[in-house]
């Protein structure tokens, strides 16, 4: 004989209870549940002080000024806030984008090729060093901040290195006249203008780039893997997800990136400086947590990590619209990260007390 579990007593009024997987949520809970609110309050406040304490803020050409700031750290922000939800970091990321630089003007002109060989030949190279970090990660065990740190030292030399073997400088020499150079420029370094705004083409694949991680993220399966993975490695295992590979293709999109920017940085100057680039990952990864994600891996967004760069970009240029002191940019962007971090712990709390 089998025992059956007793009926659910019916709700006062004779109505049956309700499934609360099918209870609407409200809109409130909703974006209290989005990693990106903090940021959006934060950029708010942000864009209304600048606009009371400078004039000039408010102008096109000063929009159009602070959007290409922000592209140039979002295209970076992107990626890396992707790896950060996965649970990993890449201290190599700044000087990653200098390497694809040089890789792509010193084979053009070495080898006087076209211009877009060169340029491929860079693609390579920078997704090289994103599998060597990522097969690094997945057979030493090692922190990715141990490994990421030592292809940072690695990278910086050869860097200086091989330019000062190469060239005999510290710099590369002129591509300007090469062949291809025109439209390798249009790709990368052109501007555009919309609406009597300019904007730089690098707005376009920073918007490009968010969009392209939204969808990855919240629609396809491989998303759903980065989030398993930083949310913890052996229960994300335990179900299937190929953590070793969802790592080395994070890496890949942190290289793609640094590829994007590094390309950006030698066409519009046409000459690179070897020693460039060392530092910014920790700006990749302040516009990251300003965004919303957590250190620990696990948590938030691309939208998010758009909005910090855009904060970012707010600040660097809203500091020199309101004519002040550039040397305090450092110490508003120290204060922007705690504060962020602050709010952003603040919102996940309510989020969790109104489930």
């Amino acid at each position: 004989m089998t025992a059956t579990a007793p009926a659910e007593a019916p709700a006062p009024g004779g109505r049956a209870p309700a499934d609360e997987r099918l209870l609407k949520t409200s809109l409130l809970r909703k974006l209290l549940g989005r990693p990106e609110l903090g940021s959006v309050v934060g950029a708010a406040a942000v864009f209304l002080f600048f606009a009371i304490v400078a004039d000039s803020f408010l102008r096109a050409s000063s929009f159009g000024t602070v959007l290409y700031a922000a592209s140039v750290i979002g295209i970076m922000a992107v990626p890396v806030a992707l790896l950060m939800i996965g649970g990993e970091f890449d201290l190599s990321a700044g000087v990653l984008v200098t390497s694809s630089a040089l890789v792509s003007s010193m084979f053009s002109y070495q080898m006087t090729a076209n211009i877009w060989v060169g340029v491929l030949v860079s693609l390579l190279v920078t997704l090289a060093v994103g599998v060597f970090n990522g097969v690094m990660l997945t057979r030493t065990k090692l922190p990715s901040f141990i490994i990421t740190l030592g292809t940072f030292l690695m990278l910086t030399g050869l860097n200086l290195g091989l330019t000062k073997m190469i060239s005999g400088t510290v710099s590369t020499k002129t591509i300007a006249d090469m062949e291809g150079f025109s439209s390798a420029k249009a790709l990368f370094a052109s501007q555009v203008t919309l609406g009597g705004v300019n904007l730089k083409v690098t707005v376009l694949w920073w918007l490009g780039l968010v969009a392209l991680a939204t969808w990855i993220l919240l629609r396809t399966r491989a998303g759903n893997w980065i989030f398993a993975v930083g949310g913890g490695t052996e229960a994300a295992r335990a179900v299937g997800v190929p953590v070793n590979k969802t790592r080395v293709g994070l890496y890949m999109g942190v290289s793609l990136g640094a590829w994007i920017s590094g390309q950006h940085l030698l066409f519009s100057f046409d000459v690179v400086q070897s020693g460039e680039g060392v530092g910014n990952e920790l700006i990749y990864i302040i516009a990251a947590v300003i965004g919303g994600c957590l250190i620990t891996g696990g948590y938030g967004s691309a939208i998010g990590s758009a909005v910090g760069a855009f904060i970012f970009g707010m600040t660097s240029k809203g500091i020199v619209y309101a004519e002040w002191d550039p040397d305090w940019f450092k110490f508003f962007l120290g204060a922007m990260l705690l504060l962020a971090t602050l709010l952003n712990a603040w919102v996940r709390k309510r989020a969790e007390a109104t489930r």
